[in-house]
């Protein structure tokens, strides 16, 4: 498999990674590397595209709908040549808060206009600034996302019987415990089956469609042995076996008053969750994502989805890394993965009948295992209470309260941390140098102070530097800055350091500055610090070379 990375040029340009991939040849082998692999991938899809969407509050049809529609378009046009389209268990929760409080049409609503958001902040480029959510966010956020998707699937995986199951974990484990007796011990057979056969499948036949095979023999012991629990027939009557046509959803300005908070949930997740699916094919395949097309194309897969009565479509981790190890040449893969998902609507739908909702719980069960990043979770307990902090903060709050208040929550923790560790990295060295020294000095100069600033100059770091810098002394008379190994200095800190050369100047001190770089430069002069109320030199010695008695 040959990769060519994208280029500095392309990631400008909105060009689909279909386009830049085919623009280098594409022949019979490289098809039929990508029919291969959109097969495989299209195997795996169908249980987990079907599971999700019972499990988020919506019919098994629709499921299939977002992987067909939303996964053809997110291949066609996306921005990376694995990436996987359709719906994803990240949105279980959101799904179906969305569809309690509005219903079913304030879903598809809410999808579109989700769909609309992530296609603007991919024309307007910035969806760089997704990338900046810190590592214990992403895997704590995930973590509690597979909390919740397993405590959802409990009842069918118990096959208990429940007529209005609490959506909230707090109020859903108090719920089921109620109904404890009413445990169905055909469907805990057939779940607890389910999961054995997919987890031997992977230990010893890894390259076997464990997802498939074992939904499969679900679906034909259900059939034949008549155990008298829940398929996807006797709760929603099958599948059909066409799309469905494309209509626009309803529209009015109260209903899209109500549903903007959920789209703007699903924009701000869909862009974490494709980015952070985008990343991982880079990262397993050596090539590079242009971010901005691939939310271009996650905006325009949402809104097909919408239109076809579908939901949320993102990148999803598990088929797109299904993808790149299937062997997948381009993005043809992806589509062709959805059309392989068609050809069973319209093939074998009634099929799908006969699949026991607790085979379709198992899946999610072992899905949900697989999210929780065990090695990451390790890794982060050992980095010190700042990473401690955040992932459990961010954990506990995905589980107990709210999916965008942990992500944001968890944002201004990680900020913090970095500040207060960046902060500690900053420090002011003083040397005074007088005229006997050795430096080029004449021995009839007042006395001269140098400060040495290491360190990024920002906001968090001024009030320590700031006290340390201010206790210059009237006997000084000139004052020497070194930015040398100043990284970076913010609006925060260039105003702390004009407030000390003015508090200096009107002591008779005159004041250098030296060692600055292009940006740290910029930040000064912006800052009205300019020639002739402070000097400036490319280095200590050679402001000391310039210095001259008064």
């Amino acid at each position: 498999m040959t990769n060519t990375p994208l280029t500095p040029e392309t990631e400008t340009a909105f060009t689909p990674a279909l386009v830049q991939t085919l623009r280098h040849g594409y022949g019979l082998a490289q098809l039929r590397a990508d029919a291969l692999a959109g097969l495989t991938v299209a195997i795996v899809a169908l249980p987990l595209s079907m599971a999700i969407a019972i499990a988020s509050g919506a019919s098994p049809a629709q499921g299939l709908y977002t992987a067909i529609i939303g996964g053809f378009l997110v291949s066609a046009l996306g921005g990376s040549r694995y990436q996987i389209g359709g719906p994803a268990g990240a949105f279980i929760v959101l799904v179906g808060t969305t569809v309690a409080l509005h219903g079913m049409e304030g879903l598809i609503l809410a999808t579109f206009l989700s769909g609309l958001f992530l296609a603007l902040i991919g024309a307007l480029k910035i969806g760089v600034f997704i990338r900046y959510i810190p590592f214990p966010v992403v895997i704590g956020f995930t973590a509690g996302i597979a909390v919740i998707i397993f405590a959802s699937q409990i009842k069918d995986l118990l096959g208990l019987s429940i007529t209005d199951e609490p959506r909230e974990v707090m109020d859903k484990l108090p719920a089921l415990w109620a109904v404890r007796d009413s445990l169905t011990p055909p469907a805990l057979l057939l779940s607890g089956a389910t999961i054995a056969v997919i987890l031997v499948l992977g230990r010893f036949r890894p390259k076997w469609p464990g997802l498939l095979i074992a939904v499969a023999l679900a679906s034909v012991a259900s059939a034949t042995l008549d155990m008298g629990i829940e398929t996807i027939g006797t709760a929603f009557g099958g599948i059909p076996s066409t799309l469905p046509m494309p209509a626009l959803p309803s529209l009015s300005m109260e209903k899209l008053v109500a549903v903007l908070p959920a789209a703007l949930s699903f924009t701000l997740l869909g862009a974490i969750e494709s980015l952070l699916s985008a990343v991982v094919a880079d990262s397993m395949s050596g090539t590079r994502h242009n971010s901005n097309a691939e939310l271009v194309a996650q905006g325009a897969a949402n809104m097909g989805s919408a239109l076809f009565g579908g939901f949320c479509v993102t990148g999803t981790i598990a088929r797109t890394a299904t993808n790149v190890r299937a062997g997948a040449h381009s993005p043809v893969a992806g589509m062709l993965h959805a059309v392989f998902l068609l050809a069973f609507i319209l093939l074998a739908a009634p099929l799908a009948a006969h699949i026991p909702l607790a085979a379709l719980a198992g899946v999610l069960a072992i899905v949900a295992w697989k999210m929780i990043e065990k090695t990451a979770i390790k890794t982060l307990l050992r980095s010190g209470w700042g990473e401690i902090t955040v992932l459990g903060v961010t954990f506990l709050l995905t589980v107990f309260r709210d999916l965008t208040e942990a992500i944001i929550v968890g944002l201004a923790l990680g900020a913090l941390v970095f500040m207060h560790r960046s902060s500690k990295q900053i420090s002011v060295r003083a040397q005074k140098i007088r005229g006997a020294g050795a430096q080029p000095v004449s021995a009839s100069d007042p006395d001269i102070v140098i400060y040495r600033i290491s360190g990024p100059l920002f906001f968090g770091a001024t009030a320590s530097i700031g006290s340390i810098l201010d206790r210059i002394n009237d006997d000084h008379k000139t004052l020497v800055m070194d930015f040398s190994e100043v990284p970076f200095l913010d609006s925060t800190g260039a105003n702390m350091i004009e407030g000390i050369v003015h508090k200096t100047q009107r002591r008779g001190v005159t004041v250098w500055l030296t060692g600055a770089n292009r940006a740290v430069l910029r930040s000064l002069l912006l800052h009205g610090l300019k020639k002739p109320s402070v000097r400036y030199a490319s280095s200590i010695d050679t402001a000391l070379g310039r210095i001259r008695p008064e």
